[in-house]
């Protein structure tokens, strides 16, 4: 018992975590380009977890891992901060977050794909009508969003959920912490290549804003809500503890308003709403 609420308490701290990511990413867009962003967090993070490797003197993963960990870095070290950087030139942070509300759905899934679990028919009753509620607050009308914004942010779900389903599966083995840090010393060279190439063309015009949310996506969003996370799976249970996913976007929406004063539409809240009641059906039934 005691475990499994230090999983939960670990869980949703790294939710918590996780819900500031949006907000400091819009933020830090606004003097950074998304693709330097995405590179310049990935090289930090990479550079704080391989200290902790070495510190730990943890063994090297094996050959059979660096598949796995090629698609934990796609969909979580590239994928997900470069899609979602490049969605916010075009929404709000507060907009972004309703599909965030779809992110335990997409783990599922990619789930059932790569781990061969066969929910019941209920869970895709539930994923259906959570997927018809987004669709339809996307294509609303709102002026918060557009159809390329509202794209990018489908396809950053897709390749996040990817990368969670494959890191769970990873840790049981290498642990969570390890999975991440490898997969960010995986894509340490690629990422800082094509971060030179897009460094900024004057740092003077940066402002202090930009720097702190570079600072939190790099060292909390990308590495330490992972500790947090991975250790709470392992710890609580991967099903159980994931479902913690869907207070994130209520997190979300509260620190795009409170920090980035960005108004919440009623719909913004009727859909977030709508896709957790649908996600936690559907994880209910799978």
């Amino acid at each position: 018992m005691k475990r499994t609420t230090e999983g939960w308490g670990s869980g949703l701290l790294a939710v918590i975590i996780f819900s500031g990511s949006l907000p400091a990413t819009r933020v830090a867009v606004a003097d950074f380009s998304p693709i330097f962003l995405t590179c310049a967090r990935a090289v930090i993070a990479a550079l704080l977890g391989g200290i902790f490797l070495g510190a730990f003197r943890q063994p090297r993963p094996q050959r059979c891992d660096s598949v796995p960990l090629i698609l934990v870095a796609v969909g979580g070290v590239v994928g997900f901060p470069l899609l979602t950087a490049l969605a916010l030139q075009h929404i709000t942070a507060a907009y972004s977050i309703v599909f965030i509300g779809l992110l335990p759905l997409s783990t599922a899934i990619f789930g059932v794909l790569r781990g061969g679990e066969r929910p019941k028919p209920a869970f895709w009753l539930f994923s259906m009508i959570g997927a018809t509620a987004v669709a339809g607050f996307a294509f609303y009308g709102s002026q918060a969003g557009n159809f390329t914004g509202d794209l990018l942010m489908v396809a950053a779900i897709l390749v996040c959920g990817l990368g969670y389903a494959e890191g769970a599966t990873l840790s049981r083995r290498l642990g969570g912490w390890q999975v991440i840090s490898w997969s960010l010393l995986l894509s340490l060279p690629l990422m800082a290549l094509i971060g030179l190439a897009y460094l900024p063309t004057s740092w003077g015009n940066i402002h202090v804003s930009s720097w702190i949310g570079l600072g939190y996506v790099s060292i909390f969003s990308m590495l330490i809500g992972f500790i947090f996370w991975y250790r709470g799976l392992a710890m609580g249970g991967i099903a159980s503890v994931g479902q913690l996913q869907l207070l994130q976007p209520f997190f979300g929406l509260l620190l795009a308003a409170f920090l980035l004063h960005e108004p919440i539409a009623w719909t913004m809240l009727a859909s977030t709403f709508i896709v957790v009641l649908c996600v936690a059906g559907a994880k209910h039934f799978s």
